[in-house]
């Protein structure tokens, strides 16, 4: 039997990353995936191949909603604190707007499945080792174009702007006021130098 005519993958994939994102991925097996899409498990492999397979596919959509893609698209010469503050704002707006509770998907899915799923963890730690690279690769702009001194070490930095977006992406699910999250994203941000002062001045003019 093969899927119905008016099946829309695309919507499909967004609502299995819904699922994904609220229920994980262990508990989102293909017979609760199939049962939500309203779909026969048949349907399912002629779609999506694997579950693995979805997962990735679920996994770059949501990444390229995720408010730290703004790293992945950015272009020098770009002011990178000011990029830096935007995204950590954004990331402590999007984690105190959901309701659920639900922290980030990609983190929540490292947790569950690095060293544990063979497929699905290296995809991960991939994806983990890639952001830190990203944010290092913009904090030498920064050095380029001499916003940061020469003797930045930009690798350490990264490592530590990766772990306080993981962080938020975690605490979130018990600190769900956004001023609450903001406080700790901007008060690290500035102990690291990294923090844009003025931008409020900015959004109130």
């Amino acid at each position: 039997m093969g899927r119905p005519s008016a099946f829309d993958r695309e919507q499909a994939v967004d609502d299995v990353m819904h699922m994904i994102w609220r229920d994980g991925y262990e508990a989102s097996s293909v017979k609760a995936l199939s049962e939500k899409l309203g779909i026969t498990r048949s349907s399912f492999y002629n779609a999506f191949g694997t579950r693995e397979a979805l997962f990735k596919e679920v996994l770059e959509q949501y990444c390229k909603q995720s408010p730290d893609f703004a790293l992945a698209l950015a272009t020098p010469p770009i002011d990178v604190k000011m990029l830096l503050t935007l995204v950590f704002r954004e990331a402590c707006a999007a984690r105190a707007a959901d309701p659920e509770g639900r922290g980030c998907l990609a983190i929540n899915s490292v947790a569950e499945l690095c060293n544990q799923d063979e497929e699905l963890g290296p995809v991960l730690e991939s994806l983990v080792l890639g952001s830190i690279n990203q944010i290092q690769t913009v904090l030498n702009w920064g050095v380029a174009s001499k916003e940061f001194p020469r003797d930045l070490d930009t690798h350490a930095l990264a490592l530590c702007l990766q772990n306080l977006l993981i962080g938020l992406n975690v605490m979130c699910k018990v600190v769900k006021d956004e001023a609450e999250l903001l406080l700790t994203a901007e008060t690290t941000l500035k102990a690291l130098g990294m923090y844009e002062y003025g931008l409020d001045e900015v959004d109130e003019d």
